[in-house]
């Protein structure tokens, strides 16, 4: 057996490469500065939500179907789910719910629509 074939192969036995070493080394500190520059954006968020929470609605901008689907959710105080959204936007009832979900999930983001979990996997929207 070659002495170079030995040697790689105790070197992966040991997993002490030099290149995982200084990768190692490196990747630290930025995890590190990631995870507080993560949670000062956190906070600010916090911040910029308890001060005005009236500034929201109008300070977001929201896409042509975003709109649509929260005029929607307006209208029916009682709640709907994503399918009653997308059946009353106008879609085929095979694809209703998927289409009215993803601007939802953005409408929830931005504190415009409440989701309220029902039984089971059944989900209700209602305007805030």
């Amino acid at each position: 057996m070659r002495i170079s074939h030995k040697r790689k192969v105790q070197l992966k036995l040991q997993k002490q490469t030099p290149v995982f070493a200084e990768l190692a080394t490196k990747a630290a500190p930025k995890k590190v500065a990631k995870a507080e520059t993560v949670a000062k954006a956190e906070e600010a968020k916090k911040v910029v939500k308890a001060a005005a929470p009236a500034k929201a609605a109008s300070a977001v901008a929201l896409t042509p179907k975003q709109q649509q689907v929260l005029d929607i959710v307006v209208k029916n105080a009682e709640g709907l789910n994503p399918k009653g959204i997308g059946l009353e936007a106008g879609q085929e009832d095979a694809k209703a719910a998927s289409w009215a979900t993803g601007a939802l999930k953005k409408l929830t983001e931005e504190g415009l629509v409440e989701r309220i979990q029902l039984a089971g996997n059944k989900v209700l929207y209602k305007a805030i």
